[in-house]
């Protein structure tokens, strides 16, 4: 055989061998990068518009005054519109959750259980009352009342903060359970002379403050807090009858449809507000943001939620 052929035979052999080989090593390299969920992190969120829906349950002006201020902070922190929404019906949420047109949602820990049981979105992040995860559910009447626990307002008209709050409706009916004042042969109404439903913690008060209603279930911190919810003359008017609890605190759910990526990224721009904007962050979300364990943070308001089903309607 001529030398020039087999050398050109041996040349040709090496060629493929090299091209055999860089073709198993980049395939290798596209697998580890598909196996690595860092590699696969984008920098830029895939959305090109933020939708988060905040709860109805403070002084309207207020509400509409934060509305804007997180709206343009995510705005250029995200390089994205940002759209903020106050529905009213929590069972807007759900649904809005379900067909892509709402990504995050401030919710409360019922809210977020009923989320979580319809795979509709998880829990990105919580926020502290008072460097805890938790805080107290309060009955307030007005300061010339005498009443000393719930047990006296049998037969008397009352208020809940709404049907989905946890702290103005959920655990306080649960309260009412372990004190065997309802349960499943006495409904609310059977103890109550009636039950009326608010749309918040301003509305539930207001009933109380104009004579309607004898006592209102809400938040500790909607009397003990800052103004975000009353004025100080309001809370000059009132007192708390009894408290309960612990209430789990309010959660920041995001869509179980988003990527992993779009969510890393939204959790990290939420989580930057602790140093950037504290004031911000409290006015909106009560305080402190921290990653939890979502089934921990959940159980009181589940263990609330299947007691709630053995009450007679």
């Amino acid at each position: 055989m001529n030398p020039e052929n087999k050398h050109f035979r041996f040349v040709l052999a090496l060629f493929h061998a090299l091209a055999l080989l860089t073709t198993l090593s980049c395939s290798n390299q596209q697998e580890e990068k598909a196996a690595d969920p860092k590699v696969e992190k984008s920098s830029e969120l895939s959305l090109q518009k933020v939708v988060i829906a905040l709860k109805a349950n403070k002084n309207p002006e207020k509400m509409l005054a934060e509305k804007e201020a997180i709206e343009q902070y995510l705005s250029a922190k995200l390089a994205r519109e940002v759209e903020v929404l106050i529905p009213t019906d929590s069972s807007v949420v759900v649904e809005s959750f379900r067909n892509g047109t709402l990504d995050l949602g401030y919710l409360s820990s019922t809210d977020a259980a009923r989320n979580l049981d319809q795979e509709t979105a998880s829990i990105l992040l919580i926020h502290l009352k008072n460097g805890l995860p938790s805080y107290q559910s309060i009955w307030l009447s007005l300061k010339n009342k005498k009443y000393q626990s719930i047990d006296e307002l049998k037969d008397l008209p009352v208020a809940f903060a709404s049907r989905s709050s946890t702290s103005g409706y959920l655990i306080p009916v649960w309260d009412l359970w372990k004190r065997g004042l309802v349960g499943p042969d006495t409904s609310l109404t059977d103890f109550f002379s009636l039950t009326i439903y608010g749309t918040g913690y301003v509305s539930a008060v207001e009933k109380v403050l104009s004579g309607e209603v004898e006592a209102a279930a809400v938040s500790d911190y909607v009397l003990t807090g800052d103004n975000k919810y009353l004025n100080d003359h309001q809370k000059s008017r009132l007192r708390i009858i009894q408290q309960q609890g612990p209430v789990p605190s309010h959660t920041i759910c995001a869509r179980t449809t988003l990527s992993q990526s779009d969510r890393a990224i939204l959790q990290e721009a939420l989580l930057a507000m602790n140093q950037e904007n504290p004031k911000l962050r409290d006015q909106v979300f009560n305080g402190e943001l921290i990653v939890v364990d979502q089934d921990k943070h959940l159980q009181v308001t589940r263990e609330a939620i299947d007691l709630q089903k053995t009450l007679k309607p």
